[in-house]
This record gives C-alpha cells, sequence and structure tokens, in this order.
C-alpha cells in the first residue's frame, strides 16, 4: 500500500476518480437504466478505500483475512464494478459495458456469488448495514477463539457504505444497536451524506441529527466536510480504524452526480441516467474528453491494478504468519480450516438424542433445544440465538459463554427484540466465513424478519431460522401472537425450505436436515404445546422425503389425509377411528413441501396417487397453496381468519382441529 505523498501524483488520483465517474455514467446511460448520482459522488471515498486503506487481494477475493467492504445502498453498483475492474477482480470492460443486461456479472444491484468481490447481495435498502454488522460480529469472534497474543491470524476490517436512505430503514437501527453496544471497534460506516433522495431533499422526511443518534448508540462519529478531499477521507478512516472499542460512523458530506453541470445536487440523477448530452458536459466539467466512451487511461489502470501485487504480497505474508502458527498450535490451525471452509466433522450428528413414545409427550421446541445443543458439542462453529425469547425458543446453549463486549468468544448470542437485524446480521455472519448462524423467535414474527430471509434465499445461505409458538395453539395470548398466515408467506419465499415436525424426532431430524443443507435457507416450524412422540420405527429417515406415508391400509385408499406439524397427531386419530370402521385410509405426514418437491415425480405420485381424489388436508393455517396437494375432490380444514385468547386446546377444538371434524370430512367425500 503506497503511503507517501510523493506516490501520489494529484494529477493521477484525480483522474482515477473521475475515471470511476465516467464508467458509471457511460455504463448507465448505455443500458439507458441505473443510479449514476451516488456512484460519482461517492468515488473519491471509494478510491481512497479500495488503493489506500483496504487489506484485499483481487487476485483471491476468498482469501479469509482479507477487509470486507459492503455496499449497502447496492443501487450504486456502477461505483463496486468500476472499482472492481479497475482494480483487477477478473471483471472486464465488457462487463462494465452489459451492465444490466441478460446474463452479465454486472446486475443492476450486486449479488452474491456472481460478482467476484460482491461480498453480499444488497438493495434492499439497510440490509447491506445489518450485514455488515455480522461481518464485524464474525471477524470478533473468530480472533477471539483463534488468535493469540503474538500471532494473529484473524485481523481485518468491515467498511460498510451507506447512504440517507439506508439510515432511514428502521433494520439499519437495530443493526446499529446492537453494534454500538457490542462495541465492535473494526465495524467502520462510511455515510454517504448527499442529503438526496429519489423525491427530493432529505428536508422533506429526514432531519434528525443522524450524527448524534449515533453516538447515543455508542458510535464515534467523524465527519469530512468535503467528500472530494481524498485525504481528509483517508485521515477520518485511519482515525476509525485507531479506535478499538467503538464502531465508527464517518459523515461524509458529498455532492450526487458530482461534476454534472445540470444534475449535481438533484434527486433527478438518482435513480436515472443522466442523457447523452449531459454525460458529454459532465465528462467536460471533470476535464475527460467528453466524446470517449468507457475510456481508461494505460497509466490510470496501471495505477489501481497495483493493488493486485500489493494484494499477493499481504497474503503472502499472512500465509507465513499462518504457517507458523500452524507449527506452534496445530490443533487450532486444524479447527481453523474446518471452520473457514464450513466443514463438518465426522459423525457431527451422532450425539443428537432420540426420542421414545414412554418419555412422554414434548413441545417440539423443547425437543429442538436439546438436539441444537447436542449438535452445538461436535459443531462448534453453530453460533446464534434469538431475539429476546431464548427461553421460550430454546436456543441457548448450556455451558456456553454469551458473546458480548469483552467475551467475543461466546456462541450465544443476544440480539435483542430486533427481529430485522437479527435475520440480516445472520446473513452477514455466514458470509463472513467461519460461523453456521441460527437465530430464534416466535412465528408471528416471521413478517419482521422477511426481507432478510427473501435475501438469504437469494443468495443461497444455509441458514437456520427457528420460529416457535406455530399456531393458534398458542392460545391465551390471542390472535396477536397466533400465526395464521405465516406458512403460506414462508413457502412462497423461492429457495426457502419450510418444515414444520410432527413429533420430537422429527425435529431432531429436521435439525439434521438443516445442517446438512449448503445451498438454502431454512425454516424450522415448532409447537409450544406438548406433542406425543410417534413410534420412531414410523418416522426414522423419511422426513428428508418432505412428505411420505405415515399410516395405510391393506386396500388400496378410498381416501387421502394430508397433515403437518401438531395436527399430523389429530389426523392419526381420525384415521384410527376410520381405520376402525372399516374404511380404507391413507395418512400422509408432509412436514415439508419444498423437500417434498425435490423428490422424483415417481416418488411424489407414489404417495399422493393421482387416482385417489378424495383428499382431507389439516393445518392450523390459512388454505392457500394447499391446493396443489389436495385436488379438487377436497376439504380443507384451515384457519382463513385470525384467531382468538383462550386456552390453546380450546382455540384448536372451537376452530375445528378435531378428530371428529377430519372423520366428518373425510366420509363427506367418500359416503358413510
Amino acid at each position: 500500500m503506497t503511503t507517501g505523498k510523493s506516490d501520489r501524483p494529484a494529477g493521477l488520483e484525480t483522474r482515477c476518480v473521475n475515471t470511476i465517474r465516467t464508467l458509471a455514467m457511460d455504463a448507465i446511460q448505455k443500458a439507458n437504466s441505473g443510479h449514476p448520482g451516488a456512484p460519482m459522488g461517492l468515488a473519491p471515498a471509494g478510491y481512497v478505500l479500495f488503493t489506500r486503506i483496504m487489506k484485499h487481494n483481487p487476485g483471491n477475493p476468498d482469501w479469509p483475512d482479507r477487509d470486507r467492504f459492503v455496499l449497502s445502498g447496492g443501487h450504486a453498483s456502477m461505483l463496486l464494478y468500476s472499482l472492481l475492474y479497475l482494480t483487477g477482480y477478473g471483471l472486464t470492460l465488457d462487463d462494465i459495458k452489459q451492465f444490466r443486461q441478460w446474463g452479465s456479472r454486472t446486475p443492476g444491484h450486486p449479488e452474491y456469488g456472481l460478482t467476484p468481490g460482491v461480498e453480499t447481495t444488497t438493495g434492499p435498502l439497510g440490509q447491506g448495514f445489518a450485514n455488515a454488522v455480522g461481518m464485524a460480529m464474525a471477524e470478533a469472534h473468530l480472533a477471539a477463539r483463534f488468535n493469540r497474543p503474538d500471532c494473529a491470524i484473524v485481523d481485518h476490517f468491515t467498511y460498510v457504505v451507506c447512504g440517507d436512505g439506508d439510515l432511514m430503514e428502521g433494520v439499519s437501527a437495530e443493526a446499529a444497536s446492537l453494534a454500538g453496544h457490542l462495541g465492535l471497534g473494526k465495524l467502520i460506516c462510511l455515510y454517504d451524506s448527499n442529503r438526496i433522495s429519489i423525491e427530493g431533499s432529505t428536508e422533506i422526511t429526514f432531519t434528525e441529527d443522524v450524527a448524534g443518534r449515533f453516538g447515543a448508540y455508542g458510535w464515534q462519529v467523524l465527519r469530512v466536510e468535503d467528500g472530494n478531499d481524498l485525504d481528509a477521507i483517508e485521515k477520518a478512516v485511519r482515525q476509525a480504524r485507531a479506535e478499538a472499542d467503538r464502531p465508527s460512523l464517518i459523515v461524509l458530506h458529498t455532492h450526487i452526480a458530482y461534476g454534472s453541470p445540470n444534475k449535481q445536487d438533484s434527486a433527478e440523477a438518482h435513480g436515472a441516467p443522466l442523457g447523452e448530452e449531459e454525460v458529454r458536459l459532465a465528462k467536460q466539467n471533470l476535464g475527460c474528453d467528453p466524446e470517449a466512451e468507457f475510456a481508461v487511461d494505460q497509466d490510470v489502470l496501471e495505477h489501481f491494478r497495483k493493488a493486485l501485487e500489493q494484494g499477493k504480497a499481504r497474503e503472502e505474508a499472512w500465509q507465513a504468519g499462518f504457517s507458523r502458527y500452524k507449527q506452534r498450535w496445530p490443533e487450532l490451525a486444524n479447527q481453523w480450516v474446518d471452520a473457514i471452509s464450513a466443514f463438518l466433522p465426522k459423525h457431527w450428528h451422532k450425539q443428537a438424542p432420540v426420542f421414545v413414545p414412554d418419555d412422554g409427550p414434548l413441545a417440539t421446541r423443547a425437543a429442538s433445544g436439546k438436539v441444537l445443543n447436542a449438535l452445538a458439542r461436535n459443531i462448534t462453529t453453530l453460533m446464534g440465538g434469538s431475539a429476546d425469547l431464548a427461553p421460550s425458543n430454546k436456543t441457548y446453549l448450556e455451558g456456553e459463554d454469551e458473546f458480548q463486549k469483552g467475551s467475543y468468544h461466546g456462541r450465544n448470542i443476544r440480539f435483542g427484540v430486533r427481529e430485522h437485524a437479527m435475520a440480516a446480521i445472520m446473513s452477514g455472519l455466514f458470509l463472513h466465513g467461519g460461523i453456521r448462524p441460527y437465530g430464534g423467535t416466535f412465528l408471528v414474527f416471521a413478517d419482521y424478519m422477511r426481507p432478510a430471509i427473501r435475501v438469504a434465499a437469494l443468495m443461497k445461505l444455509p441458514l437456520i431460522y427457528v420460529f416457535t409458538h406455530d399456531s393458534i395453539a398458542v392460545g391465551e395470548d390471542g390472535p396477536t401472537h397466533q400465526p395464521v398466515e405465516h406458512l403460506a408467506a414462508l413457502r412462497a419465499i423461492p429457495n426457502l425450505a419450510v418444515i414444520r415436525p410432527a413429533d420430537a424426532n422429527e425435529t431432531a431430524a429436521a435439525w439434521r436436515q438443516a445442517i446438512a443443507s449448503a445451498n438454502r435457507p431454512t425454516a424450522l416450524i415448532l409447537s409450544r404445546q406438548k406433542l406425543p412422540v410417534l413410534d420412531p420405527e414410523l418416522t426414522a429417515g423419511k422426513l428428508e422425503k418432505g412428505g411420505y406415508v405415515l399410516l395405510d391400509s391393506e386396500k388400496d385408499p378410498e381416501a387421502v389425509i394430508i397433515a403437518t406439524g401438531s395436527e399430523v397427531h389429530i389426523a392419526l386419530q381420525a384415521w384410527q377411528r376410520l381405520s376402525d370402521r372399516g374404511r380404507s385410509i391413507r395418512l400422509v405426514n408432509m412436514p415439508s413441501w419444498e423437500l417434498f418437491e425435490d423428490q422424483s415425480e415417481g416418488y411424489r405420485r407414489k404417495v399422493l396417487p393421482p387416482e385417489v381424489t378424495a383428499r382431507v388436508v389439516v393445518e392450523a393455517g390459512i388454505s392457500m397453496g394447499w391446493e396443489r396437494y389436495a385436488g379438487p375432490n377436497c376439504r380443507i380444514i384451515s384457519v382463513n381468519g385470525f384467531g382468538a385468547s383462550a386456552p390453546g386446546q380450546i382455540v384448536m377444538e372451537k376452530f375445528g382441529f378435531t378428530a371428529d371434524t377430519v372423520v366428518e370430512a373425510v366420509l363427506s367425500l367418500i359416503g358413510k
């Protein structure tokens, strides 16, 4: 990294910054779509971070000890793409020219796993900010766990760039509050204070004292009055890096669409191309060739590409340090490699408990807690907690310390009543590497988490969401706390596996399935009320199929009953009564639509024979979506309104969740 003034010719650095701006303008104009304002205003800050400050190796974007860079305002993606191209991350100028086009590596908002150097998918404002908090938490935890006084193999910063919109969103407030409480000194946020939003000046909606708010959160607050002053930006960032006990917010006063003679500082420049004539005028105003498109001078590119040489040298130095570390602490070194590579230890699930009917009824949330604690003894990367509901969600790891300021080695995270931030922080924990996060709350509060769950599913992150108190059986707390539409809402998210186990052993199987998953998150849907333990021979090895025949008759079935979760036990009673009457009925347990859809068509048809059209579905949620399995000749026993406050069993009975109701529904289809 260059540090001396002699290494920074003012004219060259100015041209480097303006190259970021012109690439952004040209790519957005060519696509006739995009957001030029923020990349033009933030170009100096991006330049300083990527060339003067950050520890990164463009030749190996996955180097574990790299600094993390998160562009929370993902609409400013051309800032990031320009920097990644210029510093040598493998993007080409043709990639820049294909901005926002089909099949390109430069989509409208950054997408994790698609573009080298992109640490997380951003776009929904505030998500990236909370992801960055998770990354900083992961760095702190792994440093506390693996570093030794004279050998630090985990020592890097997380930088996040956000704008006014990010800080208006509630998720960023939740995450910033927690980050301040935890004292995450290696988290640095550059706040692009350009005072413009889509609708106009922020004066119309956002007049709070942001610096005062973050100061109250426990952050160090710094200011850079001129967002074009490279040395002032560097000075502020280095001052932030020197603060070990607090995260830092750098209030960076910039001009949106800087250099555009007619659109600088205007809302018009936020989310629309400048126009061909304005692009020419802006280039001319910046001292660039107004007619040249996608122009990158050779000396500019060479200056940026020094990052490759510097990054390689830094990684090699780290590798040498790790070799010394491995010699002195070989067992720790192996644990580090396993953690950062997401390796599951051999026989990781062998200590999971097996439940038997003689143990008596057990709520699936309680079974989940037992399973989680057993698995965590073998899987030391399991780390998480609850949104202030650990005693109810059963998400606390017994015998483990809490992750707190001064105790970053702890694996129990106290997220506080911050469901949205919890979900987004979980993504950041995983994206950093070395952590397998889980987080819990009541199912009814899944709505608070939905935006973060959706983006995690888009990124294919194998996170584990523990949702307890899964139905109107919650009882006395009433309809505000009784989820009815939430199962359907979660099932509607692509690439999210929703599993609602029927008993304790299925809960153990659901945990095994979730941990074994490599490319999608899992939502575990668990009961508050106690449920009988089914005969293990009926359920063993079947949950991973998503749906299976739990009980059948010797003859071809006249009808099929399909149930999930706690309602399986009601359906089982109904099946027994119908069987006692000589009726040939099949009982299908379907804990997961998504896992069922993973199976072959032949298997699915075997479980749900198309010729058996008489079907009854039993689930204490809305009926939406069940049509795909119920078919035209069906009855769906569901809750298509809100619940009520009363003891859980009474509520279930009043809403028709009884064996009698199921028997009557079946007989109404096949005749008495």
